[in-house]
């Protein structure tokens, strides 16, 4: 009895061993490639039939939460090269830095698209650096709850980065209203602050010069445009509102840790899994719903970059995305 015991024992052992090992090397692969995917970026294309019938297609080209350091080479390598797209529009909506040392690099990524019209605005990691976390943070509803109260967060150069921006032109969209001029025709804009700071203060409507030079929106309207940095359902709803046709937002990383099949697991903000998964949809309403056909369109950016303490992405690589504003059928 004793014998069969011990053999039975030996034999639970040895099956245990085995699947801690096959768990290991599961992981241990999941964890490579999740490292190789947050540095294997994509292009992703998109058209938006956001235009008013008879209107030129438009390219605008959606950069988003770059998380620059002096050790992300090939990401400004990258960034640069998409200047051969030859956008109309170019749009940054935040997160550029990670480390003050981030700052030198966003210059020169940047630099071959300052002299395209463009707009901004600040997100989280323009004002604070990055701490150090677990990649699992990304797993929580609010990957904040997972920080440790006690770690120094620094000051980034806020000012450089807003003025980097601003010296090519591009409209500074911090709690304002501005536009921008696309081959002859103006496009009115409007952003916020990062709402996931709690930094939004919704700007009040200006009035609008009636003459014949608006690019034209779908319902007629000269086209809006409205930037944030963190798709917050409270400056949704107020864009929305304010007749935004197409509203552009970051990140959510698309959720950074995502499941195949199943999408994006949180937002680190209030809007819903499946609009951070889809990037393109319509709000308040979702895309091919009768009620919502002249509903806003909303951009959400996986983005480009992650922590550098959490370099890893899992079914959701890295992009940025240029977007075709067409005529709606």
């Amino acid at each position: 009895m004793l014998h069969t015991d011990t053999t039975t024992l030996a034999a639970l052992a040895r099956r245990t061993a085995r699947v801690i090992a096959t768990a290991t090397a599961v992981g241990a692969g999941a964890l490579g490639y999740a490292l190789i995917e947050a540095r294997t970026p994509a292009l992703r294309r998109l058209e938006v039939p956001v235009l008013a019938a008879g209107e030129e297609p438009v390219t605008l080209l959606h950069l988003a939460d770059l998380h620059l350091t002096d050790r992300t080479e090939a990401r400004v390598a990258w960034v640069r090269a998409l200047a051969q797209l030859q956008p109309d529009i170019v749009v940054n909506t935040g997160d550029n830095l990670s480390f003050a040392s981030g700052l030198e690099p966003l210059g020169r990524a940047l630099e071959p698209f300052l002299h395209l019209p463009g707009a901004f605005v600040m997100g989280d990691h323009d004002y604070r650096s990055t701490i150090r976390s677990s990649p699992t943070r990304y797993l929580r509803r609010d990957p904040r709850d997972a920080d440790d109260p006690d770690q120094r967060v620094e000051a980034l150069p806020w000012q450089e980065v807003r003025d980097l921006q601003r010296s090519g032109g591009w409209a500074d969209l911090t709690n304002a209203r501005g536009e921008l001029s696309v081959r002859g025709r103006r496009v009115q804009l409007v952003g916020v602050d990062d709402p996931h700071a709690d930094r939004d203060l919704y700007p009040l409507a200006g009035a609008c010069a009636p003459d014949g030079m608006w690019l034209r929106g779908r319902e007629g309207r000269p086209l809006r445009l409205g930037l944030l940095h963190a798709p917050y359902r409270r400056v949704l709803s107020a864009m929305s509102a304010d007749d935004v046709d197409l509203a552009l937002a970051g990140h959510t990383h698309g959720g950074q840790l995502c499941l195949p099949g199943l999408g994006a697991l949180v937002t680190n903000c209030d809007l819903d899994r499946e609009r951070v998964t889809r990037r393109l949809s319509q709000y308040p309403g979702r895309i091919g719903e009768p009620q919502a056909a002249d509903h806003m369109f909303l951009h959400v950016s996986a983005g480009l970059g992650t922590s550098p303490y959490a370099p890893v992405r899992f079914a959701c690589r890295p992009e940025a995305t240029l977007l075709t504003l067409v005529p709606a059928t």
